[in-house]
């Protein structure tokens, strides 16, 4: 619809304040979003605003520091309002003494950034309206200035974090993607010593691609050889190549970079998120669990092949035709192996069980995907000598 010569083309408050920050979004340095963010709360006749980020733990959120907006202690995401507003992605109103705290999630595509927090006398529906358009636009200016400048990744940082951490979580894809057919979330541990494992994925039209990894050894060598694994995973999948394809490009750039006494474990999967059906190739990895019905169902167990970098034979690409609503959770082998000294392994069932109970909460793959992770972490006495990592994979239909 077009407007008419004599239609009212003057800005309303709302659009005005709005029309603030996307005027200056362009050219703001990252320091000044939290700042621009203070100024508009104030206009709204908010205040104490504040911004808070997620720690790589997933444990806190931390508030980001700037001019005009409140500093604090970090916020335990399981004992607070901005935790729920954060782990359910959704509005969270406290009544207060000075007025109401209204609570709202950083969304960018599914992936949580974080909350934005801001104190208002009352709260009418134009209030909301006008919160969650402005925080549409704050988690927008965060992620696109996040690679300007080192100040996001510093607020976010709970503790000093290994170079091979640092090369690992530079390599990462958002923790989470929600998007109407299908869902993704993952999590690594430990946060700020991850070494070799990683994982991937892509939405390319109606196909997500997913592939997640697990390179041998430790430390600084093991980030190096799962840069090389994803590199060639994401190459040879860019140039539109089928599952066996992608293994083979894999295996030989590992193989060439490394020497034959080299691998690295693999899981590839490709999700038609418009019919629900799934190919699945199998490079050493502990086999998925489907989750129907919120509890697990069954193990994928399919043929495997050899780790990449061992010169395998072409692998078996395996189907599987999911049902609205079904999860596929892919983990490393990190997270079942680990034991105390003279102990049992943790072992897939104890596994099970903690899938079976989170399940039942009925939340999303990311809220899900982080308790599990903490969880099964807990029950292994907080012990991680091992990378241990999981993706959990919904279709939505």
């Amino acid at each position: 619809m077009t407007a008419g010569p004599g239609a009212d083309r003057s800005e309303s408050f709302g659009e005005a304040l709005l029309g603030a920050v996307l005027d200056r979004a362009h050219e703001l340095p990252p320091h000044l979003v939290g700042p621009l963010f203070a100024d508009v709360v104030e206009r709204l006749g908010g205040r104490r605003p504040q911004v808070l980020l997620q720690d790589y733990g997933q444990l806190l959120l931390v508030p980001l520091r700037g001019e005009g907006l409140t500093g604090g202690d970090p916020q335990d995401i399981d004992a607070s309002a901005a935790g729920r507003c954060f782990l359910d992605a959704q509005r969270v109103e406290v009544p207060e003494d000075d007025g109401v705290r209204v609570h709202l999630p950083l969304l960018d595509g599914g992936d949580q950034v974080g909350v934005m927090a801001v104190t208002l006398d009352r709260v009418d529906d134009d209030d909301r309206r006008l919160l969650g358009r402005l925080s549409g636009l704050v988690a927008d200016l965060l992620v696109t200035k996040q690679g300007y400048s080192d100040l996001f990744f510093s607020t976010r940082r709970g503790e000093e974090m290994s170079v091979a951490a640092e090369i690992q979580w530079s390599l990462l894809p958002p923790l989470a993607m929600i998007m109407p057919r299908v869902a993704v979330a993952g999590i690594l541990e430990p946060a700020y010593d991850v070494a070799g494992d990683s994982f991937d994925y892509a939405l390319n039209g109606d196909i997500l691609h997913v592939a997640m990894i697990d390179a041998m050894g430790h430390g600084l060598g093991a980030a190096t050889m799962a840069t090389v694994a994803i590199g060639a995973y994401r190459h040879a999948r860019r140039l539109g190549t089928g599952l066996s394809e992608i293994y083979a490009a894999m295996d030989e750039a590992v193989g060439q970079q490394f020497g034959p006494d080299h691998f690295v474990t693999a899981q590839m999967m490709r999700l038609d998120t418009a019919t629900g059906r799934v190919h699945l190739v199998n490079a050493g990895h502990p086999p998925p669990i489907l989750v129907r019905d919120h509890r697990v169902m069954c193990r994928l167990d399919a043929p495997t092949t050899l780790p990449v970098g061992l010169g395998g034979a072409e692998p078996e690409v395996s189907e599987l035709e999911l049902e609205r609503g079904d999860r596929v959770l892919c983990f490393t082998d990190g997270l079942i192996e680990e034991h105390a000294v003279g102990e049992e392994q943790f072992g897939e069932d104890q596994l099970i069980d903690s899938v079976n109970r989170l399940e039942r909460t009925g939340r999303g793959v990311r809220a899900v995907a982080r308790s599990l992770s903490h969880t099964l972490k807990r029950a292994r006495g907080g012990q991680t000598t091992d990378d241990a990592t999981l993706l959990l994979v919904e279709w939505r239909g």
